[in-house]
């Protein structure tokens, strides 16, 4: 019995290590990574911030979010596909702002900016958008659309602004 006993756990131990193994990380570009499909990320246009003034804003409709969450509704790629249509036919860098509403830290509100604009940029490349004319930033909480507090504001803070740069 004691043997049994010994062996159970040492194959419990020896299952552990192998579920502790690091697991393929694909990581997407403006997400976490360098990379999407093998395009390497564009590099930082000098100058170019979002805000400044060699980035022209307001020329695509914004892409809303539901709570917690980056996927981009069937609605939403609607817009998405007359940012495509454009983007293909310019030779300009587009850069998608990623935003949050007001609730969640700094440090969360941060990353799930970046995912969003993250899942705005893989769709854009799926409509055939090259990556390498794409730029991701965000701005997690900060800069809402709407300074207010309840879900009428906070459902216009969760979203994607684009900016081409001139």
């Amino acid at each position: 019995m004691k043997k049994l006993l010994t062996v159970a756990a040492a194959l419990a131990l020896v299952l552990s290590f192998d579920s502790c193994k690091k697991k393929e990380n694909n990581q997407f570009a403006g997400v976490d990574g360098d990379y999407v499909t093998g395009t390497p990320l564009p590099d930082r246009i000098e100058g170019s911030n979002f805000f400044g003034g060699n980035v022209q804003r307001g020329q695509f409709a914004p892409v809303y979010f539901g709570y917690d969450s980056f996927s981009v509704s069937d609605s939403e790629l609607i817009k998405l596909e007359k940012v495509a249509t454009a983007m293909k036919s310019i030779n300009k860098t587009l850069i998608i702002a990623g935003f949050t509403d007001e609730r969640g830290t700094e440090e969360y509100n941060r990353g799930l900016g970046e995912k969003r604009a993250g899942a705005v940029r893989d769709a854009l490349i799926s409509m055939g958008v090259s990556g390498s004319k794409i730029q991701t930033v965000s701005f997690g909480e900060e800069m809402p659309a709407d300074p207010g507090s309840g879900e009428s504001a906070w459902a216009l803070n969760r979203r994607a602004e684009f900016g081409v740069v001139k």
